[in-house]
């Protein structure tokens, strides 16, 4: 699985942006598409997860009420909608696949072994 992660930018703290993770290859129903996010000097840390293909959705507590997750089957692709922006929410935002994840395990990086490029999300106070 290849992915291509975009709709990143500037915005002010309140806002909202929408991120994008197109997804090549077959659609899967044991795939999990999930969102890293990292900032300079700290460790990358899980935000959402698409646990198979939309049976089940997972937030980190942070984003949890301000983040929500959607998919366009058609277009295989998972979308990471952001609203309420805080300036916390800064960093580059990575979209991660893999097959047949245990679900206890969707919050570890180490799951993921398919990684898009980042998109920098950058929240203005």
């Amino acid at each position: 699985v290849q992915l291509q992660a975009s709709g990143g930018g500037l915005v002010q703290a309140g806002g909202s942006l929408r991120l994008s993770c197109a997804r090549s290859g077959r659609s899967s129903r044991t795939l999990t598409t999930a969102w890293f996010r990292q900032v300079p000097g700290k460790e990358r840390e899980f935000v959402a997860a698409d646990f198979r293909s939309g049976s089940t959705t997972y937030f980190a507590d942070s984003v949890k009420g301000r983040f929500t997750l959607s998919r366009d089957n058609a277009k295989n692709t998972v979308y990471l909608q952001m609203n309420s922006l805080k300036p916390d929410d800064t960093a580059v935002y990575y979209c991660a696949a893999s097959e047949r994840i245990i679900v206890s395990t969707v919050y570890r990086e180490s799951s993921y072994s398919n990684w898009g490029q980042g998109t920098q999300v950058t929240v203005s106070s």
